[in-house]
């Protein structure tokens, strides 16, 4: 079960230069959007990815690949290859951001990711300053419906 909301960022308010933290280089794309399946290059992990319906709380089941398992899969991948760094930023409260700085298309977005242990624990979460606009309920935000160009 994936338990997550997302923001969109003040980039002058970041706690630290982007550079302080961690991050992974990602690149993915979705064979299908309803359902949701998804194939992603993280460094050099690759992952076969399903997602049941929802915004906040969804199913999510992940499969190991191989590097040419994927390079393959992403031959068929529908709209365009989403790339992006995934930065680790942790929170006062326990948390961690996952911040994703998107490149191509997408160029300039900065969209934070929080995933949470139970739902309740989500409703109540307290967004940091830095966080701006709530966009967890906006379908155009979600990576799935990002692929086919929709400008967000």
């Amino acid at each position: 079960m994936e338990i997550e909301r997302k923001f969109l960022i003040d980039r002058n308010k970041l706690p630290k230069p982007l550079e302080e933290y961690s991050f992974h280089r990602i690149e993915q794309g979705y064979l299908c959007t309803e359902p949701v399946v998804r194939v992603r290059r993280q460094d050099e992990e690759y992952i076969l990815t399903y997602k049941g319906k929802g915004m906040m709380v969804r199913e999510e089941y992940n499969l190991p690949l191989t590097k040419e398992g994927y390079e393959h899969l992403l031959g068929k991948a529908d709209g365009m290859i989403l790339t992006k760094d995934r930065y680790q930023i942790p929170l006062e409260d326990g948390n961690t951001v996952e911040l994703d700085v998107f490149y191509g298309a997408y160029e300039g977005l900065y969209l934070a990711e929080v995933e949470f242990e139970t739902e309740e624990r989500a409703n109540y979460f307290e967004k940091p300053d830095w966080f701006t606009e709530e966009v967890t309920f906006d379908p155009k935000y979600h990576n799935s419906n990002m692929i086919q160009n929709r400008k967000v």
